[in-house]
């Protein structure tokens, strides 16, 4: 499994970095489309390919009063149009066995959330929709581990897998990301790192997570470095006012500028890879 092909975008070894962005959450029609035009204009005169990332419900909220977003309709509605409009791939998650087949009427890629990784159902449904998948490490499992998951893919005869790490647990509301993760898993899939989630203080602030946003840099340079295929970041117009993540989403502001720093990191480790 060198490559991955997500709508027009081919993830692997010698293609352009892949930077898989958006917001959290999908907070309305009007903001999800001015983010993805964002992106899109920081993406258009830079080697990147971008698939374009926000979950129409995120049913795995620290409190039960926290914005979840629009639902699995009104949200691949939004989708939809994001993916018409501006001609790009579009990613949420799925979270359920019977979101999986409308889902898959729309998005290009699913992503299993790193707290449902090793749900045998989910993955293995997701699957048999032939569409890319999106396999987030548990925050639980080992890299080697991982391969487990991939099987449950492999089981169905679809080899479009991403393997994304977003960070260990390391004792209470903390992560930590092993570098050498990204290697390990490598061995057998494509790989992806996300950023932003990898600086969460999961449940940090009682009733929503914490973040140390200041390391997003420092951990997307350290994993381009490495040899990824992909990058994991969501982004936001305006931080401290995302109603989810709001803690740990990166500033649209900023990525373009962070952009050229990995891109330069991303030649430099590809040179000569064909």
């Amino acid at each position: 499994m060198d490559e991955v092909i997500v709508g027009n975008c081919r993830v692997g070894k010698g293609r352009p970095l892949t930077l898989i962005s958006g917001p959290c959450v999908i907070e309305s029609r009007e903001h999800t489309l001015l983010c993805a035009q964002k992106l899109v204009e920081i993406c258009k005169d830079r080697d990147v390919q971008l698939i374009f990332k926000a979950s129409y419900d995120k049913a795995n909220r620290s409190s039960y009063s926290s914005f979840r977003g629009p639902g699995i309709k009104e949200g691949l509605s939004i989708l939809q149009e994001v993916k018409e409009k501006f001609q790009i791939p579009v990613l949420s998650d799925v979270h359920e066995v019977g979101e999986v087949q409308e889902a898959s009427q729309v998005l290009d890629i699913l992503q299993i959330p790193a707290f449902l990784c090793r749900q045998t159902d989910l993955v293995v449904e997701a699957a048999k929709t032939g569409k890319p998948l999106n396999l987030k490490k548990g925050q639980f499992m080992s890299p080697w581990d991982m391969k487990n998951i991939v099987d449950k893919a492999l089981s169905v005869g679809n080899t479009q897998v991403i393997l994304c790490d977003r960070g260990c647990s390391f004792g209470y509301n903390n992560l930590v990301s092993d570098m050498r993760s990204l290697a390990i898993m490598a061995g057998f899939a494509v790989v992806a790192f996300d950023a932003t989630h990898s600086v969460q203080l999961p449940g940090g602030l009682g009733t929503s997570s914490g973040g140390q946003r200041e390391f997003i840099p420092l951990l997307a340079r350290a994993a381009v470095a490495s040899g990824i295929q992909a990058l994991f970041i969501e982004s936001h117009p305006t931080p401290l006012k995302a109603l989810s993540d709001a803690a740990s989403v990166f500033d649209l502001a900023k990525l373009g500028d962070l952009l050229d720093t990995l891109l330069a990191i991303h030649a430099i480790v590809n040179r000569g890879v064909n």
